[in-house]
């Protein structure tokens, strides 16, 4: 009996070690330099991954150099091919002048890289050349 609760307490342990999600940083923009942000890459139930992105101090978009309108997050998967996954939007808090955004979505391949770009249009098919994020 003995035998049988180790077996099934290391399965367990292998599986939940396994199930966790991948947590990406994002690394220091020379854009925008206080920007920090998290991308957490979760697979779920039915195969598919669960993107959740979080980012704070990312500054308004039209005060870049050039002035841009959106924010587009990007994912890159194995294959090496970017897919725009939507905008994020930024505000502030009631309290707080924190610029803070998040932005949720599910992904057919698990992303090897997350990157943001500041972008003219919100519906653009690839990345312009203002990457903002990325992560590491």
């Amino acid at each position: 009996m003995r035998k049988i609760n180790v077996i099934v307490t290391a399965i367990c342990t292998v599986l939940l070690f396994f199930s966790c999600a991948t947590t990406l940083d994002f690394g220091i923009s020379q854009i925008t330099p206080a920007a920090e942000g998290t991308a957490k890459i979760a697979k779920g139930k039915n195969g598919n991954y669960v993107l959740t992105v979080k980012v704070i101090n990312l500054t308004d978009p039209q005060r870049l150099t050039p002035p841009k309108r959106f924010y587009s997050i990007w994912t890159e998967s194995m294959d090496g091919n970017a897919k725009n996954m939507g905008m994020i939007k930024m505000s502030s808090g009631l309290l707080s002048k924190t610029m803070k955004g998040s932005f949720k979505t599910v992904c057919i391949t698990k992303p090897i890289k997350v990157f943001i770009t500041a972008e003219d249009n919100g519906d653009v098919e690839y990345p312009g050349e203002m990457v903002v994020l990325k992560t590491e």
